[in-house]
């Protein structure tokens, strides 16, 4: 009688600590869902890349000070998803761009802004060879990713190497942008170029209130295209 009556008692004590070792670990799995709207909403974060030169870069500067830094606090503000990713790389030249973005394409790009040029200007480079690269690097932004929007950011060069280069150079930009059919900033340098309080020493590069406007002439643009 009293064996059956333990073996009882000693059955049920077993059953509730089973249910409850079954309920903690319940509560300690996360839900399904949540894991999955957590993924869902990872994967909804897009991504804005920047590919330039030094202007990009914000040579000069603190990172935190360049306009593509700016553009995203912008994005962060009004509770966009989107990373900024900022390649740009001072000193480059349209053919540097053509040779490196390759490598910068092995990461997903929704947004691809395009500022090159300038150097080659600078430089005096051919206006055909500009023109050569800028559509190499768009086919290939377009290959790798045909989903992709591109924006062209327009530039612009003081009349040194004789005004029909700089009318010629200067044309280079929104022809692209008709040719390809893709978004174009008219003017990034608009308002800071040629500008003494708004530029570094060299009287090239914006100093960080330049940068602000910049990050202002891309965002009148870039806003209708996020």
């Amino acid at each position: 009688m009293y064996k059956l009556i333990y073996y009882s008692l000693f059955c049920w004590i077993f059953l509730l600590v089973s249910c409850n070792n079954s309920k903690q670990e319940s509560a300690e799995q996360p839900p399904a869902t949540a894991q999955s709207d957590t993924t869902a909403t990872t994967r909804q974060v897009k991504t804005i890349l920047f590919f330039g030169n030094s202007l990009t870069a914000g040579y000069g500067l603190d990172p935190s000070e360049s306009f593509p830094a700016l553009i995203q606090e912008k994005l962060d503000s009004l509770k966009l998803p989107y990373k900024v990713i900022n390649a740009g790389n001072s000193g480059e030249t349209t053919a540097g761009g053509n040779g490196r973005v390759d490598w910068v394409l092995r990461q997903p790009v929704d947004i691809f802004v395009l500022e090159l040029g300038g150097n080659d200007g600078l430089r005096g480079i051919p206006v055909t060879e500009t023109r050569k690269n800028l559509q190499a690097i768009i086919d290939k932004v377009r290959a790798k990713y045909p989903e992709a929007k591109i924006v062209l950011a327009g530039m612009q060069i003081p009349p040194n190497m004789g005004a029909r280069y700089a009318n010629d150079f200067r044309n280079i930009y929104p022809e692209l942008a008709r040719k390809n059919d893709i978004t174009l900033i008219p003017f990034l340098l608009e308002g800071v170029g040629g500008e003494v309080k708004l530029n570094q020493r060299d009287g090239i590069h914006p100093t960080a209130e330049g940068h602000r406007i910049l990050a202002e002439n891309v965002w009148e643009v870039l806003k209708d295209v996020v």
